[in-house]
């Protein structure tokens, strides 16, 4: 008997053609396969035979919309900023403060990637095992309280085991959200709403600047740079209980959603045909992984794209400070990079969205291209062009949109729920070389 597959629902007795990245045929119906059926089956084979009118689709997707992707952007905005912390606190004593000396401060951008990259393949597991929503919730949750204890970490020992932990736990949202954009949305529909969360790197960017000027004006009470982690840390523990009263783990057990509502959420991605979600790992598909071509490029293009991500994301501060501008501007001028991002990502989105043949790889070559553009000026402007090397700072943020582009593939290219989860730990795990790549102190001392 040919094992089960959880990209497609159809119960029909004959054999279906195989798909790339799927299992093998379907020539036995999945319910005859107890235990290894896509998580939604029975909801889906409860409806398989109703119509469905599109504009009450479309009405679903809204309401998908909008219990859905608040959730992811808010979330994403927060880890983004709390991840960068170290980044606005260093204007404010954090290298006093916790005794940091030569390149500890570099080292803790990189211990940060060390957690992440530990982390990343127990947490894939753990995902496809346990419902999502929790577990990004208790994520959440718990990064938020290793960030209210950073103040009280006084020497390099201590902050570093803090930014392990935090990348520990935070390495669950890259992945996570790649596996819930599936669930819930076609792959037309995912380009733009992950640029949509994808984007509030930008808005991070721009906050967190913001949050750093309004720091620089406290005059009393503890040390600035601790108001810093104090701020993220409680905004994150809010959002982690948030997260867990309201963030559904399945279309087929979504309460905002009415029963039919929730058949037409399930019957929306069986188009996709690669399941919604299946809780059982499976070994071929994790050796399918490791043959395909396309894991490992996406694995080169991760830790390309996080070379210069790293410098942008922990080095900001002191790069714009070594152009001669005070400390308060260095936190300013951070705002029109992250308006950068933030636009870029948009527009890239609709473009992919709108114009969904073949846009992808072109709109992530042009927007790799342009951050060339300006790492190569940051590098070749004299010293004395202050204002024309920080105009190429900020044409360096356009390389959140090339890596972006990326994670749609993973979204909606890879079928097979084991598949899709390996694969996207592998792209991370280019992703967290990249950043320990960059972190390197040579970097940002040839700059400065």
């Amino acid at each position: 008997m040919a094992e089960e597959k959880d990209i497609s629902y159809d119960t029909k007795p004959q054999t279906l053609p195989s798909l790339p990245g799927s299992d093998l045929e379907i020539s036995t119906p999945p319910s005859l396969r107890g235990g290894v059926v896509d998580d939604n089956y029975n909801l889906y084979k409860r409806y398989r035979e109703d119509e469905i009118d599109p504009i009450e689709a479309k009405r679903v997707l809204r309401k998908i919309d909008f219990r859905i992707m608040p959730i992811l952007f808010v979330t994403y905005l927060l880890q983004y900023l709390d991840k960068n912390g170290i980044n606005y606190a260093s204007a404010y004593g954090l290298s006093k403060g916790t005794k940091l000396h030569g390149q500890d401060f570099s080292w803790l951008g990189s211990i940060f990637y060390f957690g992440y990259l530990v982390a990343q393949f127990p947490s894939g597991y753990l995902m496809q095992r346990l419902p999502i929503a929790k577990f990004l919730g208790c994520a959440t949750l718990g990064w938020g309280v290793i960030l209210i204890t950073t103040p009280a970490c006084h020497n390099f020992a201590g902050i570093a085991a803090n930014r392990f932990l935090l990348g520990f736990l935070e390495s669950a949202v890259n992945p996570g959200f790649i596996l819930i954009m599936s669930m819930w949305y076609t792959s037309a529909e995912q380009p733009l709403r992950l640029e949509s969360y994808y984007c509030t790197n930008g808005l991070a960017t721009m906050f967190g600047g913001l949050i750093g000027y309004a720091v620089g004006h406290i005059t009393s009470g503890i040390a600035r740079w601790m108001y810093i982690f104090l701020i993220f840390g409680s905004c994150s523990i809010v959002l982690g209980f948030v997260t867990l009263l309201v963030f559904p783990d399945l279309p087929s057990t979504a309460k905002f959603l009415s029963e039919r509502e929730r058949a037409i959420a399930v019957e929306r991605v069986a188009g996709n045909r690669q399941g919604v979600k299946n809780h059982v790992f499976k070994k071929n598909q994790a050796w399918q992984a490791a043959y395909d071509p396309k894991t490992w490029i996406l694995f080169v293009m991760a830790v390309g794209a996080q070379v210069p991500n790293s410098a942008l994301t922990s080095f900001t501060s002191i790069i714009v400070g070594s152009f001669g501008f005070p400390t308060l501007g260095t936190q300013y001028l951070q705002i029109p990079g992250g308006a950068v991002q933030f636009l870029s990502l948009l527009v890239g989105g609709y473009i992919c969205t709108r114009y969904p043949r073949n846009s992808r790889c072109i709109t992530m070559i042009t927007a790799n291209s342009i951050c060339i553009i300006g790492a190569s000026l940051l590098v070749g402007l004299p010293n004395s062009n202050k204002w024309g090397r920080l105009v190429a700072l900020w044409l360096c943020f356009f390389q959140g949109l090339g890596f972006s582009m990326s994670l749609t593939m993973v979204s909606s290219n890879v079928a097979g729920w084991t598949k899709k989860q390996i694969t996207g730990a592998t792209l991370f795990v280019g992703y967290c070389v990249g950043n320990i790549i960059g972190k390197n102190p040579r970097v940002v001392v040839g700059q400065c």
